[in-house]
Protein backbone atom coordinates (compact mmCIF):
# COMPACT_ATOMS: atom_id res chain seq x y z
CA UNK A 1 0.00 0.00 0.00
CA UNK A 2 1.65 3.22 -1.14
CA UNK A 3 0.95 6.37 0.84
CA UNK A 4 1.70 9.89 -0.35
CA UNK A 5 3.58 12.01 2.14
CA UNK A 6 1.79 15.19 3.21
CA UNK A 7 3.78 18.25 2.03
CA UNK A 8 2.87 20.18 5.18
CA UNK A 9 5.12 17.99 7.35
CA UNK A 10 8.29 19.45 8.84
CA UNK A 11 10.36 16.30 8.30
CA UNK A 12 13.75 17.36 6.96
CA UNK A 13 15.66 15.92 4.03
CA UNK A 14 17.82 13.91 6.45
CA UNK A 15 14.79 11.74 7.26
CA UNK A 16 13.73 8.90 4.96
CA UNK A 17 10.79 9.71 2.66
CA UNK A 18 7.40 8.58 3.90
CA UNK A 19 4.91 9.46 6.58
CA UNK A 20 5.64 9.87 10.27
CA UNK A 21 3.73 7.42 12.45
CA UNK A 22 3.84 7.60 16.24
CA UNK A 23 2.58 4.80 18.48
CA UNK A 24 1.68 4.72 22.17
CA UNK A 25 2.48 1.11 23.06
CA UNK A 26 -0.04 0.58 25.85
CA UNK A 27 -1.41 -2.57 27.44
CA UNK A 28 1.67 -4.68 28.20
CA UNK A 29 0.84 -5.00 31.90
CA UNK A 30 -2.81 -5.90 31.28
CA UNK A 31 -1.76 -8.44 28.66
CA UNK A 32 0.47 -10.12 31.24
CA UNK A 33 -2.16 -9.96 33.99
CA UNK A 34 -4.75 -11.79 31.89
CA UNK A 35 -2.25 -14.62 31.49
CA UNK A 36 -1.13 -14.74 35.10
CA UNK A 37 2.33 -13.44 34.21
CA UNK A 38 4.54 -10.75 35.70
CA UNK A 39 4.20 -7.29 34.18
CA UNK A 40 7.81 -7.57 33.01
CA UNK A 41 6.78 -10.51 30.82
CA UNK A 42 4.19 -8.27 29.19
CA UNK A 43 6.88 -5.73 28.39
CA UNK A 44 9.05 -8.45 26.90
CA UNK A 45 6.13 -9.59 24.73
CA UNK A 46 5.75 -5.97 23.68
CA UNK A 47 9.27 -6.07 22.23
CA UNK A 48 8.09 -8.76 19.82
CA UNK A 49 5.33 -6.41 18.68
CA UNK A 50 7.99 -3.74 18.10
CA UNK A 51 9.90 -6.15 15.86
CA UNK A 52 6.77 -6.95 13.85
CA UNK A 53 5.83 -3.32 13.35
CA UNK A 54 9.34 -2.15 12.45
CA UNK A 55 9.66 -4.94 9.88
CA UNK A 56 6.33 -4.04 8.25
CA UNK A 57 6.64 -0.25 8.36
CA UNK A 58 8.81 0.48 5.27
CA UNK A 59 6.55 -1.47 2.91
CA UNK A 60 3.59 0.52 4.22
CA UNK A 61 5.15 3.86 3.32
CA UNK A 62 6.40 4.83 6.78
CA UNK A 63 9.62 6.83 6.83
CA UNK A 64 9.72 7.67 10.54
CA UNK A 65 8.28 5.53 13.33
CA UNK A 66 8.26 6.97 16.86
CA UNK A 67 7.45 4.60 19.71
CA UNK A 68 6.54 5.73 23.24
CA UNK A 69 8.53 3.39 25.45
CA UNK A 70 8.84 5.21 28.79
CA UNK A 71 7.07 8.37 29.90
CA UNK A 72 8.72 10.71 32.38
CA UNK A 73 5.65 10.08 34.54
CA UNK A 74 6.37 6.33 34.51
CA UNK A 75 9.11 6.83 37.10
CA UNK A 76 6.23 6.70 39.61
CA UNK A 77 5.77 3.00 38.93
CA UNK A 78 7.22 0.32 41.25
CA UNK A 79 11.00 0.14 41.22
CA UNK A 80 11.23 -3.50 40.06
CA UNK A 81 9.05 -2.79 37.02
CA UNK A 82 11.12 0.25 36.05
CA UNK A 83 14.36 -1.69 36.51
CA UNK A 84 13.04 -4.47 34.28
CA UNK A 85 11.99 -1.95 31.62
CA UNK A 86 15.35 -0.19 31.60
CA UNK A 87 17.16 -3.53 31.34
CA UNK A 88 14.90 -4.50 28.45
CA UNK A 89 15.66 -1.24 26.61
CA UNK A 90 19.38 -1.79 27.09
CA UNK A 91 19.15 -5.37 25.88
CA UNK A 92 17.19 -4.35 22.79
CA UNK A 93 19.61 -1.57 21.85
CA UNK A 94 22.71 -3.70 22.29
CA UNK A 95 21.40 -6.85 20.61
CA UNK A 96 19.23 -5.44 17.82
CA UNK A 97 21.30 -2.50 16.56
CA UNK A 98 23.50 -4.35 14.08
CA UNK A 99 20.53 -6.19 12.62
CA UNK A 100 18.63 -2.88 12.37
CA UNK A 101 21.57 -1.30 10.57
CA UNK A 102 21.67 -4.20 8.10
CA UNK A 103 17.96 -3.70 7.36
CA UNK A 104 18.29 0.06 6.93
CA UNK A 105 16.72 0.98 10.28
CA UNK A 106 18.26 4.05 11.89
CA UNK A 107 17.71 4.26 15.65
CA UNK A 108 17.38 7.51 17.56
CA UNK A 109 16.34 7.82 21.18
CA UNK A 110 14.40 10.93 22.18
CA UNK A 111 13.77 12.23 25.67
CA UNK A 112 15.92 13.04 28.69
CA UNK A 113 19.15 11.16 29.24
CA UNK A 114 20.42 12.68 32.47
CA UNK A 115 18.27 10.36 34.63
CA UNK A 116 19.07 7.10 32.83
CA UNK A 117 21.53 4.52 34.14
CA UNK A 118 25.01 4.96 32.67
CA UNK A 119 24.88 1.54 31.01
CA UNK A 120 21.64 2.43 29.21
CA UNK A 121 23.03 5.79 28.12
CA UNK A 122 26.04 3.96 26.68
CA UNK A 123 23.74 1.51 24.88
CA UNK A 124 21.86 4.44 23.34
CA UNK A 125 25.09 5.95 22.06
CA UNK A 126 26.11 2.56 20.65
CA UNK A 127 22.80 2.04 18.85
CA UNK A 128 22.75 5.52 17.36
CA UNK A 129 26.35 5.21 16.17
CA UNK A 130 25.97 1.74 14.64
CA UNK A 131 22.73 2.56 12.79
CA UNK A 132 23.69 6.10 11.71
CA UNK A 133 24.26 5.16 8.01
CA UNK A 134 20.83 3.50 7.70
CA UNK A 135 18.32 5.31 5.48
CA UNK A 136 15.31 3.00 4.90
CA UNK A 137 13.39 4.05 8.02
CA UNK A 138 14.10 6.05 11.15
CA UNK A 139 13.01 4.36 14.37
CA UNK A 140 12.65 6.83 17.23
CA UNK A 141 12.26 5.40 20.71
CA UNK A 142 10.96 7.80 23.37
CA UNK A 143 12.55 7.02 26.75
CA UNK A 144 12.04 9.28 29.78
CA UNK A 145 10.02 11.50 27.47
CA UNK A 146 7.52 14.23 28.31
CA UNK A 147 5.92 16.47 25.71
CA UNK A 148 5.26 19.23 28.24
CA UNK A 149 8.78 19.13 29.61
CA UNK A 150 10.26 19.20 26.11
CA UNK A 151 8.17 22.21 25.12
CA UNK A 152 9.07 24.00 28.35
CA UNK A 153 12.80 23.47 27.91
CA UNK A 154 12.69 24.43 24.23
CA UNK A 155 10.77 27.59 25.11
CA UNK A 156 13.48 28.53 27.62
CA UNK A 157 16.12 28.03 24.94
CA UNK A 158 14.14 30.29 22.62
CA UNK A 159 15.06 33.22 24.88
CA UNK A 160 18.46 33.21 23.17
CA UNK A 161 17.05 32.95 19.65
CA UNK A 162 17.16 35.84 17.21
CA UNK A 163 14.36 34.25 15.18
CA UNK A 164 10.89 33.60 16.60
CA UNK A 165 9.13 31.15 14.32
CA UNK A 166 7.68 27.66 14.32
CA UNK A 167 10.68 26.49 12.28
CA UNK A 168 13.12 27.79 14.88
CA UNK A 169 11.10 26.33 17.74
CA UNK A 170 11.03 22.94 15.99
CA UNK A 171 14.82 23.14 15.76
CA UNK A 172 15.13 23.91 19.46
CA UNK A 173 12.68 21.14 20.32
CA UNK A 174 14.76 18.70 18.31
CA UNK A 175 17.82 19.75 20.28
CA UNK A 176 16.31 19.28 23.73
CA UNK A 177 14.88 15.87 22.83
CA UNK A 178 18.09 14.64 21.15
CA UNK A 179 16.15 14.10 17.91
CA UNK A 180 19.23 14.96 15.87
CA UNK A 181 17.24 17.31 13.64
CA UNK A 182 14.26 19.67 13.89
CA UNK A 183 11.26 18.11 15.56
CA UNK A 184 9.05 16.44 12.94
CA UNK A 185 5.27 16.69 12.57
CA UNK A 186 3.39 13.45 13.18
CA UNK A 187 1.01 12.39 10.41
CA UNK A 188 -0.67 9.50 12.22
CA UNK A 189 -0.79 8.71 15.92
CA UNK A 190 -1.85 5.19 16.93
CA UNK A 191 -2.62 4.23 20.52
CA UNK A 192 -2.99 0.58 21.48
CA UNK A 193 -4.58 -0.66 24.68
CA UNK A 194 -8.04 0.93 24.58
CA UNK A 195 -7.26 4.34 26.10
CA UNK A 196 -8.15 7.50 24.17
CA UNK A 197 -5.61 10.12 25.19
CA UNK A 198 -2.17 11.45 24.24
CA UNK A 199 -0.58 10.98 27.67
CA UNK A 200 1.94 13.81 27.17
CA UNK A 201 3.34 12.30 23.95
CA UNK A 202 4.59 14.54 21.12
CA UNK A 203 2.16 17.36 21.95
CA UNK A 204 3.73 19.91 19.59
CA UNK A 205 4.32 17.37 16.84
CA UNK A 206 0.75 16.03 16.95
CA UNK A 207 -0.92 19.41 16.33
CA UNK A 208 -2.47 18.16 13.09
CA UNK A 209 -1.96 14.41 13.45
CA UNK A 210 -4.73 12.03 12.55
CA UNK A 211 -5.43 9.64 15.43
CA UNK A 212 -6.41 5.99 15.60
CA UNK A 213 -7.26 4.35 18.93
CA UNK A 214 -7.49 0.57 19.12
CA UNK A 215 -8.56 -1.69 22.00
CA UNK A 216 -5.94 -4.25 21.03
CA UNK A 217 -3.25 -4.61 23.69
CA UNK A 218 0.21 -3.80 22.42
CA UNK A 219 1.73 -7.33 22.62
CA UNK A 220 -1.07 -8.50 20.30
CA UNK A 221 -0.52 -5.67 17.80
CA UNK A 222 0.68 -6.91 14.41
CA UNK A 223 1.45 -5.78 10.87
CA UNK A 224 -2.20 -6.17 9.86
CA UNK A 225 -3.25 -3.77 12.61
CA UNK A 226 -0.70 -1.24 11.41
CA UNK A 227 -1.93 -1.58 7.84
CA UNK A 228 -5.55 -1.16 8.94
CA UNK A 229 -4.67 2.06 10.79
CA UNK A 230 -2.90 3.37 7.70
CA UNK A 231 -5.88 2.51 5.51
CA UNK A 232 -8.08 4.49 7.90
CA UNK A 233 -5.55 7.34 7.70
CA UNK A 234 -5.60 7.46 3.90
CA UNK A 235 -9.41 7.62 3.87
CA UNK A 236 -9.40 10.90 5.77
CA UNK A 237 -9.15 14.36 4.27
CA UNK A 238 -6.44 16.40 5.94
CA UNK A 239 -7.26 20.11 5.67
CA UNK A 240 -4.76 21.72 8.08
CA UNK A 241 -7.27 24.46 8.89
CA UNK A 242 -8.37 24.99 5.28
CA UNK A 243 -11.57 24.05 3.48
CA UNK A 244 -12.36 20.65 2.01
CA UNK A 245 -11.27 20.39 -1.60
CA UNK A 246 -14.89 20.32 -2.79
CA UNK A 247 -15.69 23.57 -0.99
CA UNK A 248 -12.45 25.45 -1.70
CA UNK A 249 -13.81 26.94 -4.90
CA UNK A 250 -17.15 28.10 -3.45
Amino acid sequence: MAINFAPESTLTQTSPPGIHVAIVMDGNGRWAATRGLLRSEGHRAGVEAVRRVVAAAPELGIGTLTLFALSSDNWRRPGPEIAALLALFEEFLLHESRDCAARGVRIRVIGRRDRLPESLASAIQFAERVTAPARTIELRIAIDYSGRDSILRAACWMLSSLEVSQKEFARRLGEVTHAGQPSADVDLLIRAGGENRLSDFLLWECAYAEMVFTPKLWPDFCAQDLEAALQDFTSRQRRFGGLPAAAAGD
